[in-house]
C-alpha cells in the first residue's frame, strides 16, 4: 500500500507518471477533477486541488465562497491503463483545512469511522453497475448502439457480448490492471445493456471505484471515436429495462470475520444481519432520495414491465431470500443486496444511507418481519400489497420523506449552513420542479385536441 508521500513518489517515478489527477465527487456523483504535472505533487498533496465549490455544484457553496480544496489520499494511487502517463488520486473536499461536511465522500467516511469506533466493524460493499451503449440520432434522441440487438430476451445473450466485445474487453482488462478484479461481464435484460462487476471491498473503496468506472467507461468510448456513449442513467428508454446499481453489503469484524454469516440459518444470515435488514426496511422511504437521486430514477421503479417482461426493480418495502422481485434480497449467506439503488445515484451517498439505516436496525434490534422467500411480488394484488409500504413515486415525494426521517437527518450530518438533508431535499425539489414545468411531447399527443379518453 502507498501510505506515504515518499512511497507515492517512488511508485510514480517507477511507473513513469507525468501527471496526477486529483479526483473527487459531489452529492450527485459527478467526478470532479484537476490535473497537475508530476513536479507539483508536493503542492497537490499539501494544499489539494482548488475548486470553486459553487461552480462544481452539489457542495452547498455560493459564488462568494472561497476555494474548496480536494486533498488527495496517497493510498488511492491508481495508474490509468489507457493513459499510462497519468495516475489518479481520490481526493476529499476540505474548507479551511477541515473536511467539508456536505460532501458525499466525507459523509460516508464519517459514518464508517463512527461504526468502526462504536462496534469495531468494517462496512463492505459490492456494486453492480449496469449501463447502455447508445448513439445519438440526428434529432438529438438516442438509440441502441448495436442495431442488431433486437431480441425480446437479450439477457445473457452471447451475441450481445460478442458484438460489443472490443469495448467490453477493454473495460475488463483495465479493471484487472488497476487491481480491482472483474469477476464477470454480461449482456443485461435490456437491448444494448451490459453489466460489469468489480470485486467487493470496503464501502469507500468500492464507491471511489464506481466513480472511476464511470470515468473509465466514457474515456474508453471517447478513444474509440465511433460515437458510442455509455450511459448509467436509470431509465434512458421507455420500453426497455432500466439501469440499476445493485448494492451488496456486509459487516466485518477486526479479525476479518463476516458478522452477517451464520451457517445455521436457512439463508446463512446472522441475527445482526437481520437487524440490519430491518433497519433498511424501516428507513426505506426516508432514504429513497439518496439512492434514487434524480427525476429519471422514478421511471424505473413501480412502473409497467418493459418488453423483456420484468423491471427487476422493487415497488414496495420488503425483503426476500434469493428473490429478485423484492427490495432487499439475500442471494447467499453473509450478504444482502439492495435492488433499489438507481444507476444514476451517488455511490457514496447510497452506501452511506444503507449503512445509517442498517445500523439503526442493529441499535434498536429491529425485526424485519415477513420474508417473501419465493413469492413473485410483481403479481401480488393490491390487497396483498396493502401490508407493505410503497416506495416513493417521485423525487418530490422522496425529498419530503427524507426531511421527515430523523435517522437520515442525524446520519447525514450538519455544517455551517444547517442540516445536509434540508439542503439536499430543497435541491431535489428544485430539480423536480424544473422537470415538472416542461411540456412533453406525450402531453401534446394526448391533450392537444381535448381531454384524453378514459380507459
Amino acid at each position: 500500500m502507498i501510505d506515504s508521500r515518499e512511497k507515492l513518489k517512488a511508485q510514480a517515478e517507477k511507473d513513469g507518471i507525468e501527471f496526477f489527477m486529483a479526483m473527487g465527487t459531489e452529492v450527485n456523483g459527478k467526478p470532479n477533477a484537476s490535473v497537475a504535472p508530476a513536479q507539483y505533487i508536493d503542492d497537490l498533496l499539501d494544499n489539494g486541488a482548488a475548486f470553486a465549490g459553487f461552480a462544481s455544484g452539489g457542495l452547498w457553496q455560493e459564488p462568494s465562497d472561497g476555494d474548496i480544496a480536494y486533498i488527495p489520499d496517497p493510498s488511492t494511487y491508481t495508474q490509468l491503463p489507457w493513459r499510462k502517463e497519468m495516475a489518479v488520486l481520490m481526493s476529499f473536499p476540505h474548507v479551511n483545512g477541515e473536511l467539508w461536511p456536505y460532501a458525499s465522500q466525507n459523509i460516508l467516511k464519517r459514518l464508517m469511522e463512527e461504526v468502526q469506533e462504536e462496534f469495531g466493524w468494517t462496512y463492505k460493499t459490492g456494486m453492480e453497475p449496469e449501463f447502455f451503449l447508445v448513439k445519438h440520432n440526428d434529432d438529438g434522441s438516442i438509440r441502441i448502439a448495436d442495431s442488431l440487438d433486437t431480441s425480446v430476451k437479450p439477457c445473457y445473450h452471447a451475441y450481445g457480448i460478442e458484438r460489443s466485445w472490443p469495448y467490453l474487453s477493454k473495460l475488463s482488462r483495465y479493471i484487472n490492471k488497476m487491481g480491482w478484479g472483474n469477476p464477470a461481464i454480461d449482456s443485461e435484460d435490456g437491448n444494448g445493456q451490459y453489466e460489469i462487476n468489480i470485486d467487493y471491498s470496503d464501502a469507500m473503496t468500492t464507491s471511489d471505484r464506481l466513480i472511476m468506472t464511470h470515468y473509465m467507461a466514457h474515456s474508453v468510448a471517447f478513444q474509440e471515436g465511433n460515437g458510442v456513449i455509455p450511459t448509467f442513467m436509470g431509465k434512458p428508454f421507455t420500453n426497455n429495462t432500466g439501469n440499476g446499481l445493485n448494492t451488496h453489503f456486509s459487516l466485518w469484524d477486526q479479525d476479518g470475520c463476516n458478522i452477517f454469516q451464520d451457517d445455521n440459518d436457512r439463508f446463512g444470515l446472522s441475527k445482526i444481519g437481520y437487524h440490519f435488514i430491518a433497519g433498511v426496511l424501516a428507513n426505506a422511504r426516508g432514504m429513497q432520495a439518496l439512492i434514487g437521486s434524480n427525476v429519471n430514477a422514478y421511471k424505473r421503479i413501480g412502473v409497467p414491465h418493459p418488453s423483456s417482461g420484468s423491471t427487476w426493480t422493487p415497488t414496495h418495502v420488503m425483503y426476500g431470500g434469493n428473490n429478485r422481485t423484492t427490495m432487499l434480497r439475500i442471494p447467499d449467506g453473509g450478504r444482502v443486496e439492495h435492488r433499489g439503488v438507481d444507476g444514476g445515484a451517488s455511490p457514496h451517498l447510497a452506501s452511506a444511507a444503507i449503512l445509517a439505516a442498517g445500523i439503526d436496525g442493529i441499535r434498536r434490534e429491529l425485526d424485519p418481519g415477513e420474508c417473501m422467500e419465493e413469492r413473485n411480488t410483481y403479481t401480488m394484488s393490491r390487497k396483498e400489497l396493502a401490508d407493505f409500504d410503497p416506495l416513493p413515486a417521485t423525487l418530490w415525494e422522496a425529498a419530503n420523506e427524507l426531511q421527515q426521517n430523523d435517522i437520515m437527518r442525524k446520519a447525514m450530518g450538519s455544517g455551517p449552513h444547517g442540516d445536509f438533508v434540508d439542503f439536499y431535499a430543497e435541491e431535489k425539489r428544485k430539480e423536480f420542479a424544473l422537470y415538472h414545468n416542461q411540456v412533453t411531447q406525450w402531453e401534446i399527443d394526448n391533450y392537444l385536441m381535448g381531454p384524453m379518453p378514459m380507459w
